[in-house]
């Protein structure tokens, strides 16, 4: 059977094939979430010609000094070329230092410089502005159910990996992170 494609009462549905449900509303309403939430960092990231890939490096990197561009590679699941094209941007740029590792001096431990954290932060702050305003007009707890799905939207076999990376515990109490925690808060005062 094709799938067809209605217009009902202004809006888009889709009929899915009988033996699965295709759940388009949620996939697009992600797509449209995630191109909302980069375009901020996106204008930004552009006026250095910067790109998303330079923005996850930058965040890693400043989130974790000292990351070693294995454990990078291992986050950001990039082949070490394109990572090297895009951290020798960072590095040449003044945005990003390799040290030499204290006992293997063959490490390459990566940190941000005061430029490097200064660009993070500012990108940080465009994406915390965007997650508040959606938050904010939530029922109150909603924050909590919204971290267990995006959690839950990791493979089952990373949320570990995850967890530790983001310092939470494997049963996600996202409250004990002030960072994380006040990032998706439902304060009173927004709610009023």
């Amino acid at each position: 059977m094709k799938e067809t494609t209605t217009l009902e009462q202004g809006q888009l549905t889709s009929a899915p094939q009988p033996t699965q449900v295709v759940p388009y509303d949620l996939i697009e309403l992600l797509f449209f979430a995630y191109r909302e939430f980069t375009s901020d960092p996106d204008d930004v990231l552009a006026q250095y010609g910067f790109g998303r890939a330079h923005h996850r490096v930058l965040h890693f990197v400043d989130r974790h000094p000292g990351i070693m561009v294995t454990d990078l590679l291992g986050i950001l699941k990039i082949t070490k070329q394109s990572l090297g094209r895009v951290l020798k941007q960072l590095v040449d740029d003044d945005f990003i230092e390799q040290r030499a590792g204290a006992i293997d001096r063959r490490q390459r431990l990566l940190h941000t410089t005061n430029k490097g954290h200064e660009l993070a932060v500012r990108l940080a702050r465009l994406q915390t502005e965007r997650l508040d305003r959606a938050i904010k007009d939530l029922p109150n707890g909603t924050t909590d159910t919204v971290k267990q799905f995006l959690f839950q939207m990791i493979d089952a076999t990373a949320r570990r990996e995850v967890a530790n990376l983001i310092n939470v515990g494997p049963d996600l109490d996202l409250t004990q992170r002030p960072d994380l925690n006040g990032m998706l808060q439902h304060t009173e005062q927004d709610g009023q």
